[in-house]
């Protein structure tokens, strides 16, 4: 009953902070809950010095593409994949693994990627429907390769460590970089004109520039190299937190970009701006669904979901699959911030009772849910990349099925071999 209200409010279009509160003011009397007692926790709830990497690295990722970054890593890809068939499909790949390495949403990772990469891609001959999808799809890495928001969230509110949920999330990453790079190969014999890009005459040429010049290609898109190892060689060193990390990352970026004057004051100013309000909508939805969170403690429906689930079931692999469902069905209708904050308190009781690692449940609820940004009705990375490429979705659908279709594979090797994520406790 209660996700049932929230969900027709979020098919009604109220906003999704908005519809965490009113679920529970509505229902505050019949649960015996005093509303005034919850007026500080949305505060209290972004004020966790966790969650303060989130509007770093979404500035970063600001940075990155409104500052001539993200060329430069899309260049250095090309430098090394140029002699692979079909490499501009292999490349959006890589791109978005490596933008997702540095702002860890996957959204901003399909509109910076689309706007570069895809564009290339549609010059070489591919159509605008087939790039679309695989811009949607190479998205998900923006979820998968670490940092990624929705763990954050994941780690906050469940209480596990946010280093062991980024370096359990790297063999499901590069596992859905092999896959999707496998699904192009394929496609691509279909998709292009004797399975083969077109390349024009200009752009011919500069291929052979930057054949001969290698190493400049390297050099000028070192301060870009840079960042993702930064940030990912800190935190699993040890040296800082993904919040640290983040915040490192925040001014290494703002300065790469003002000193190699990739961006003017009134640029900064709109990065700024953008990355304020994105900040701002995702934490609104955090501090929103810590109220729902709390009502849903205070009525004891972790334990009532624990008791229901073992009474269904005693085997744990029935017990993933009926989750795997369940959250796949979510992430359909729900946004993937506002999802994690939901289900992961409520579920991550029930998978502990089974004697399922935490942070195996953590990668594999996130993997479920960002699934979803690929399945409407919400499907935010398909509207986003039919915008960004200009294409319709009609156009996608027959190509956005493959890779759906990978992604769901990579999810059964994550549900049915757990080593996949709990690899670095045997070290």
């Amino acid at each position: 009953m209660i996700v049932s209200s929230l969900l027709l409010l979020l098919v009604l279009g109220v906003p999704i902070a908005v519809a965490f509160a009113l679920v529970v003011i509505a229902n505050a009397e019949a649960w015996n809950i005093d509303p005034f007692s919850l007026a500080a926790m949305p505060f209290d709830t972004v004020s966790n010095f966790s969650l303060l990497a989130i509007p770093l690295f979404l500035l970063v990722g600001e940075l990155m593409n409104r500052g001539g970054l993200v060329k430069q890593l899309t260049a250095v890809c090309d430098l090394f994949m140029s002699r692979i068939r079909a490499p501009m499909g292999h490349i959006m790949v890589m791109a978005s693994a490596l933008m997702g390495a540095i702002t860890g949403s996957s959204v901003a990772t399909v509109a910076a990627i689309g706007g570069t990469v895809g564009v290339e891609m549609r010059q070489r001959g591919y159509s605008k429907g087939y790039t679309a999808a695989l811009n949607a799809a190479s998205g998900l890495l923006g979820v998968l390769i670490p940092p990624s928001i929705p763990l954050i969230l994941y780690g906050a509110i469940v209480g596990v460590s946010i280093t062991n949920l980024f370096i359990a999330s790297i063999v499901p990453g590069i596992l859905t970089i092999l896959v999707f790079s496998f699904i192009h190969s394929i496609l691509s014999r279909r998709v292009l004109p004797d399975g083969k890009e077109t390349l024009p005459a200009s752009m011919a040429q500069e291929r052979n520039d930057k054949t001969v010049n290698k190493g400049s290609v390297l050099v000028r898109a070192l301060p870009a190299l840079m960042l993702p190892i930064l940030v990912l060689g800190g935190i699993y060193s040890g040296v800082f937190t993904a919040t640290e990390a983040a915040a490192i990352a925040g001014v290494y970026a703002l300065a790469v970009t003002v000193l190699t004057r990739q961006a003017s004051a009134g640029d900064l100013k709109k990065i700024l701006e953008h990355a304020a309000l994105a900040s701002a909508a995702i934490l609104a939805i955090i501090a929103f669904t810590s109220i729902f969170n709390r009502a849903m403690i205070l009525e004891q429906v972790p334990q009532s979901i624990t008791e229901i689930a073992t009474s269904f079931t005693g085997n744990p692999i029935l017990f993933l699959l009926a989750i795997n469902a369940a959250l796949l069905l979510i992430g359909m209708f729900m946004e993937t911030n506002a999802a994690t904050l939901l289900m992961g308190p409520l579920l991550a009781p029930a998978a502990v009772n089974y004697g399922i690692d935490p942070v195996h449940f953590g990668v594999l609820l996130v993997t479920n849910i960002e699934i979803g940004l690929l399945t409407p009705p919400l499907a935010a990375n398909l509207y986003v990349a039919q915008r960004t490429n200009e294409a319709r979705l009609t156009e996608m659908f027959g190509y956005v099925m493959w890779f759906l279709l990978g992604s769901l594979l990579v999810l059964g090797m994550i549900t049915f071999v757990p080593a996949l994520t709990t690899w670095y406790q045997f070290l």
